[in-house]
């Protein structure tokens, strides 16, 4: 034992607070995303409510705006993107053979900046009126003399929270360009993987639009500048190409990841190698590189002219040639094989037609013409809840399904699973299919009520009744996991006959991941060595000490400072700023005047074990 090994050893919630070790990490985003998802859902569920019957009174105009606002921001910013990066922290370095993230502390920085800023956006309710200004925030609502304090809870939470998920962004691409084991090449790298670094790779080029768009718009409310305000010479059009130059590869952020569960999931479950592999990554780099070339097909009403709009719509009907490529690469994996039908593959399975659907009318809004039909009615609404919910989280339940064992030691019950998958199932269609027609009936976008005898009812009252089967599929997840971490039975270190990496170690992970570093000798690197005859990985270097990054409590405390000066610049308490924004300094000036070397695990402690890779 080395004779500091003992310093890493911290027991309970100070542990958690402290951790840089990227599966903790995951499972960190993994509650953090759920816990906002929940909140999210609920808003959603009130949104329903309000809109099951005509002239309701659920809640009012006012509440309706907050509502809808908080449930956009609150399930794009802080309920998907954590559960992405919940599995990219809990399965990326597995999945390349690494011991852990390239940056350990600025992996922690990450998680805590993203929950501040979203709990700091979520105290909104309590302390003054949640934003109110649509989850775009367009500054022709979003000015002081149009809505209230909520935009500046808006605009400073959003900020905290995505400065954590560009630092997390620049973190994988690292991760993935620099620690791969031996022999692992880009061209046998994983989807999964994949799919997460060029994920990373539009994080990185996205998120500074939306910044700096944040920035404009907090001087604009704080300091009185006039970025956007017309009546002083600003520009409102400006805003929407600074937010949709980010909001659109956003989407590609989000469903992106999702392609890449879809695709190990449905390999493993075929029993087969995922059909034309470097067809999905070429497919998956030039999504990623069509994702910056489309953002006004947002904007196709605000008067850009025919040329723009009629480029914009070809580079978004372009963009449904790879996705186009990916859906049949999946169906021909499927295509022979011995296909088993797990919780995991029928999410997997039903992700297919679902986004297929939210795909082709993605084609139909891309053109300019009929999108001036479509543009802000119901129609819209349907077409990116088929993309978003129909696709990603679907993924992502997939996701969750098919590597909760290798995060938690425990299998989810499949029983219940099949439950959860089918209420949710026809719960989503039933919310969202309707409303295609509402849409093209001319039910607009963000209304609280609607009169009756407007062929308006039926649609509605359907689509909320739906609300109530996704919200039941919903708690029989959550009962599930209650399920599953009850239970005594540990999940074995590959449940599913699996065809990558992270399935050569214990479930779960220990905390070096790989005792020794694994050579790979070819795309599905595990199934390669199954087919050799042999029981695990062969190794690439000899059982040794192994070097582990020291855990700190400097990321919680940055994190929190930010979160104050945000209150005080909220409340123009400026001492709070100042304080806070100290705080973050002192962190930063401690974590760069004290040399920490980490500790070391040593080879007789790693026998004690009995873990080998």
């Amino acid at each position: 034992m080395s004779g500091h090994a003992h310093s890493h050893k911290r027991s309970g919630l100070w542990d958690w607070l402290t951790t840089v070790d990227h599966k903790k990490i995951g499972i960190l985003y993994l509650i953090a995303g759920g816990f906002f998802f929940l909140i999210g859902g609920l808003e959603a569920l009130l949104i329903r409510l309000q809109l099951i019957v005509p002239e309701a009174d659920f809640v009012g105009a006012a509440t309706f705006n907050e509502l809808i606002t908080m449930h956009g921001t609150t399930m794009i910013f802080l309920a998907v993107m954590p559960v992405i990066f919940a599995l990219m922290n809990a399965i990326v370095p597995l999945q390349i053979g690494a011991r852990d993230v390239a940056f350990p502390f600025v992996n922690a920085l990450g998680f805590w900046l993203f929950f501040f800023g979203g709990v700091l956006l979520n105290t909104s309710w309590f302390l003054g009126g949640a934003p109110d200004a649509g989850w775009t925030s367009y500054t022709t609502l979003a000015l002081k003399q149009y809505s209230g304090i909520g935009v500046d809870f808006y605009v400073l939470g959003l900020q905290i929270a995505g400065l954590g998920t560009l630092i997390g962004g620049i973190n994988f691409l690292v991760t993935v360009i620099n620690m791969r084991a031996p022999g692992m090449t880009f061209m046998r790298l994983p989807m999964f993987t994949w799919s997460a670094f060029v994920t990373s790779g539009l994080i990185l080029f996205a998120f500074p639009a939306i910044t700096v768009g944040l920035v404009l718009l907090m001087f604009e409310r704080l300091f009185g500048a006039n970025f956007f305000n017309p009546d002083a010479g600003g520009n409102v059009v400006i805003w929407e190409h600074i937010f949709w130059i980010f909001g659109h590869p956003e989407v590609y952020i989000l469903i992106l990841p999702a392609f890449g569960v879809i695709s190990e999931v449905v390999s493993t479950f075929s029993k087969k190698r995922l059909f034309g592999y470097s067809s999905m990554v070429f497919a998956t780099v030039m999504i990623g590189f069509l994702g910056f070339m489309v953002w006004a097909h947002h904007m196709f009403t605000t008067g850009l002219g025919p040329i723009a709009n009629t480029l914009f719509g070809i580079a978004t009907m372009l963009i449904a040639v790879p996705t186009g490529i990916k859906i049949f690469n999946w169906l021909f994996t499927m295509w022979g094989g011995q296909i088993r039908f797990t919780t995991a593959n029928l999410f997997a399975v039903g992700f297919i037609p679902t986004f297929t659907i939210g795909g082709m009318t993605g084609v139909m809004l891309a053109l300019p013409a009929a999108d001036y039909q479509y543009h802000d009615s119901y129609f819209v609404v349907a077409h990116f809840h088929y993309v978003i919910v129909g696709g990603l989280v679907f993924g992502l339940f997939s996701g969750l399904y098919y590597w909760w064992p290798k995060m938690f030691g425990k299998m989810l019950n499949e029983k219940l699973g099949k439950w959860n998958f089918w209420t949710f199932f026809i719960g989503f269609h039933l919310t969202f299919f309707p409303q295609h027609f509402l849409g093209l009936m001319g039910m607009p976008r963000r209304v609280f009520t609607y009169l009756k005898n407007q062929d308006l009812d039926l649609g509605n009252f359907i689509s909320s009744i739906g609300a109530i089967g996704m919200t039941i599929g919903t708690i029989l997840f959550l009962a599930n996991v209650v399920v599953a971490a009850r239970s005594k039975k540990q999940a074995p270190a590959d449940p599913w006959d699996a065809r990558t990496l992270e399935w050569a170690i214990p479930s779960p992970a220990p905390e070096y991941n790989f005792a020794q570093t694994p050579l790979v000798r070819g795309l599905d690197a595990l199934w390669v060595e199954k087919m050799a005859g042999n029981k695990g990985m062969t190794p690439a270097e000899p059982l040794g000490s192994i070097h582990m990054p020291s855990p700190s409590f400097l990321p919680f405390l940055m994190s929190i400072g930010l979160f104050i000066a945000g209150y005080g610049f909220i409340f123009e308490h400026h001492v709070f700023s100042v304080i806070g924004i100290l705080i973050a300094f002192a962190c930063m000036l401690m974590r760069s005047l004290k040399d920490d070397h980490g500790y070391h695990i040593e080879p007789d402690e790693i026998e004690e074990k009995g873990v080998k890779a």
